[in-house]
């Protein structure tokens, strides 16, 4: 299995179980509650989907407020497009060249695989400990993702996708040093 696949299947894990109860929980990613995370995932995602095939696909609004795709069938919506996020990204080639998210700006397309692996990896840590689960993780994933995500965290941050570090011992487990990077606090309750 690939970094993308693994973390997407880990995300899968903890969407399967998360109650519909459960969606007004708060989370790390302080701008979001359950349900606001699930409708930025589901806004975003086909995007990450067709970064991957080298497509551009339409908003279903224009900003993620304008829409609540979290309502109805979101667990089904959410598994059937973290599958087709790692389909899309499962040939070679969808690894290389250049691709975009449906902006004008393009990145070389290993550079988009990792940050959609930041992604998954992320904010499926932010569900899990929104609803009181572990987000479980390959060695060899986390070892990747520490690496990715502290080589562009600065350029993350000017993004606006991460927030100021959250200091973590040096000896921390490595998903903890990665959330503590991304802004968030790994010991968040």
């Amino acid at each position: 299995m690939s970094h993308l696949s693994n973390a997407a299947e880990a995300m899968a894990a903890v969407a399967r179980t998360i109650t519909d109860d459960q969606l007004a929980n708060k989370t790390p990613c302080t701008e979001y509650d359950v349900r606001a995370l699930v409708n930025h995932l589901l806004f975003w995602g086909p995007s990450l989907a067709a970064a991957g095939r080298k497509e551009s696909v339409p908003q279903p609004a224009t900003a993620e407020s304008d829409v609540d795709l979290a309502a109805g069938d979101w667990r089904g919506r959410l598994l059937a497009l973290l599958d087709d996020i790692t389909s899309s990204w499962a040939p070679p080639s969808a690894w290389e060249g250049e691709t975009s998210m449906g902006t004008p700006h393009m990145l070389p397309a290993p550079v988009m695989g990792d940050m959609i692996v930041g992604e998954l990896a992320v904010h499926g840590w932010d569900l899990a400990v929104a609803t009181g689960q572990r987000l479980e993780l390959p060695v060899d994933l986390l070892a990747h993702l520490h690496d990715t995500v502290s080589a562009g965290v600065e350029q993350g941050r000017e993004m606006g996708m991460y927030g100021p570090e959250v200091a973590v011992p040096a000896d921390a487990p490595t998903l903890d040093r990665i959330v503590g990077l991304t802004g968030r606090d790994p010991a968040w309750t």
